[in-house]
């Protein structure tokens, strides 16, 4: 017997769009000989379950279920596409798990945790594992230039504390350009990370349970056209990623040897795409996704491609994991 599978996306932050075009990708790779699958709009103003048509039902919340001519459709598992709120941080997770129902994500608490990327880099250097040098902000806070500055040095980055797609980021160069770059980020959130540059080489790098195995992609280096890999670098073309990066095969096997106790330590379940600035072949974490892009453009498609996993594939043993 088919599965009914909710695939859930849009969400309530900047990266709806995003979101919706990952999870319109999942629908149209989703193995219909073993599964039924819908795409689920959890948005502000609905959730709603749709068929083929577009025809929209609403989600019952007590059940997370919906009534389509008559019927009423339950699902076995949900496969999580929403970046950000309420699908990245957590939430909704915590919400399946009342209900019982088994999805694609790692449990709530980790979810909540990679998040916040301060709390991220919090757990993580207690491990042994190099970040960039960091100030953190509350929104109110009393805010001291020069004290940031001497902590982090120029250029600086600053971004809000939880927020993906590079939505509020600011390069700072000069302080006059700080105050600035602050009102920029708490658009985005109400916490802000402010981190020191690092020179080196940018990389991305998935890792996952495949076939019941922790497995990482083959890593990915990122060569932005703008001053780094923002918005527009990410979704808009302005970029060059290369997979396989172009580094050698010892620097390769120690930055497989740290984002795989990175997902370990932070007791990972599911997708994992984490970036890392390699200073002096060091790996320098910055921040994890554990809802990663899903279109075929994404980078954690592209690393699964090149690994020979199709997307078809990746998206199966994604809901296998889940009902095992």
């Amino acid at each position: 017997m088919k599965k009914n599978i909710a695939i859930v996306m849009g969400g309530y932050s900047s990266e709806v769009n995003i979101s919706l075009k990952s999870g319109n990708v999942v629908y149209k790779h989703l193995d219909r000989e073993k599964y039924m699958p819908f795409r689920v709009h959890i948005l502000k103003e609905k959730w709603v379950a749709l068929d083929d048509a577009n025809n929209e039902y609403p989600i019952d919340k007590n059940d997370f279920s919906f009534l389509m001519d008559v019927k009423l459709i339950k699902f076995d598992v949900v496969f999580n596409a929403i970046h950000g709120n309420p699908g990245e941080n957590g939430v909704l997770l915590a919400y399946f798990d009342l209900l019982g129902i088994r999805y694609t994500s790692a449990p709530f608490y980790q979810m909540a945790l990679t998040f916040n990327k301060r709390d991220t880099l919090s757990v993580l250097k207690q491990y042994g594992i190099q970040t960039a040098k960091s100030v953190f902000l509350n929104k109110g806070d009393v805010i001291n230039i020069d004290e940031i500055i001497d902590k982090v040095g120029l250029p600086c980055f600053v971004k809000p504390n939880n927020a993906g797609s590079s939505y509020g980021i600011s390069k700072v160069y000069e302080k006059t350009a700080m105050l600035a770059a602050l009102e920029k980020a708490y658009k985005e959130d109400a916490e802000i990370l402010i981190e020191s540059f690092l020179d080196g080489t940018e990389v991305s790098v998935g890792v996952i349970q495949y076939q019941n195995a922790l497995k990482v992609l083959p890593i990915t280096e990122i060569v932005s056209e703008n001053d780094f890999f923002d918005y527009e670098a990410k979704y808009e073309g302005k970029s060059q990623e290369i997979t396989p990066a172009r580094i050698s095969s010892k620097v390769q096997e120690r930055v497989e040897e740290v984002a795989k106790k990175v997902y370990k330590v932070l007791n990972m379940k599911g997708f994992s795409r984490s970036e890392y600035i390699l200073v002096n072949d060091e790996p320098f974490f910055l921040e994890m996704n554990t809802v990663p892009g899903m279109t075929e453009e994404s980078i954690l498609p592209q690393q699964a491609a090149a690994a020979g996993i199709s997307l078809k594939e990746l998206f199966d043993n994604a809901i296998q994991m889940a009902l095992n």
